[in-house]
């Protein structure tokens, strides 16, 4: 028996209508949705859980160490290849940090390839608290949920009889959340100390010659009353992207999470990937154009109490949804 979300796509049809330029160029043909397994908000959130039990997964720590271990496992026992790029990077304070990226890829022989990306290293300084402000943060959110979501999907798509027709990669960088502490004067405003592994993977990718038809990162994807608003490199550089997402979010009934609305630009992952590396990519991530970043962000209220299973279906069946579409 199909469930819900597969009776529901087989019947829906969607009309495409806006534009002028290639993001937004009408399509008058009637397109029907494929049918899409669902996605299993309990696992993703069981998913960030193991990861907070690790403890912070700051780079040279042992929670570090053995959270890398069981993420290779996990793809592994999702059926994907999986290869990992290590390497050494310094960081702000003259630190040399042993990172590695981790790359699990679906269908590695197929030509289409979507690129799925989120950081799985925590921040090692709460600089936005009042109290422990030297101690790590438990990174629920701000790493944890959007690797919860990846893994989910990847298992998801291993245990489905329906399978997506393209190949999918998904890219866990390393040493992203670092950086000056909040309001330090940067020595040198032309280096960025943070997004380590996909200034990395973007100069060096795993493949020679790897490409990517687009990519997804999402960042800061579980917090109780989140908002993803059109995040400015996005729109920059992969426009009809975040435009098919967003709709597709709204479709799907999520157009309380998903707001039609610019925000700033953000550097992140995607920014090097999309510089760098010359793949369109976008991020979905919880950034007010009125407010910022949550109340939560790079302080110890970082942990499981925020993460809600809502968020984390309305973003895991969006992105489950775009790539089944392809």
């Amino acid at each position: 028996m199909k469930n819900r979300w597969e009776i529901f796509f087989l019947a829906i049809v969607f009309l495409w209508s806006c534009g002028g330029d290639k993001t937004t160029d009408t399509i008058k043909n009637a397109v029907s949705y494929k049918p899409v397994p669902e996605f299993v908000a309990d696992s993703a959130f069981a998913y960030i859980q193991k990861q907070v039990d690790f403890g912070p997964r700051v780079p040279n720590t042992e929670g570090h160490r053995k959270a890398k271990e069981w993420f290779i496992q996990k793809f592994e026992s999702f059926g994907l290849e999986v290869k990992t790029q290590e390497f050494q990077a310094k960081t702000y304070d003259n630190q040399l940090w042993n990172l590695t990226n981790i790359i699990a890829s679906y269908n590695p022989s197929a030509k289409k390839r979507v690129l799925l990306a989120a950081h799985w290293d925590t921040r090692r300084i709460a600089d936005k608290d009042t109290e422990r402000v030297d101690q790590p943060i438990d990174g629920a959110n701000d790493g944890g949920s959007g690797v919860g979501i990846l893994l989910e999907i990847a298992r998801i798509i291993s245990l489905s009889e329906q399978k997506p027709e393209i190949g999918i990669d998904f890219i866990l960088f390393d040493g992203e959340d670092d950086g000056e502490p909040e309001h330090t004067t940067r020595p040198n405003n032309s280096q960025v100390w943070w997004c380590l592994g996909s200034q990395h993977w973007s100069k060096n990718p795993h493949e020679k010659g790897y490409s990517a038809y687009y990519g997804i990162l999402v960042d800061l994807v579980g917090a109780k009353g989140a908002r993803f608003y059109k995040e400015g490199h996005s729109m920059i550089y992969a426009k009809n992207i975040v435009n098919k997402v967003w709709n597709f979010g709204s479709e799907l009934g999520y157009s309380d999470f998903f707001i039609m609305e610019n925000a700033p630009e953000i550097i992140d992952d995607h920014v090097f990937v999309n510089r760098d590396a010359g793949i369109p990519m976008i991020d979905i991530i919880e950034f007010s154009p009125r407010a910022g970043f949550g109340h939560y962000h790079h302080t110890h209220m970082d942990n499981m109490e925020i993460i809600d299973r809502r968020t984390l279906k309305a973003v895991g069946q969006t992105v489950l949804f775009t790539v089944y579409q392809e």
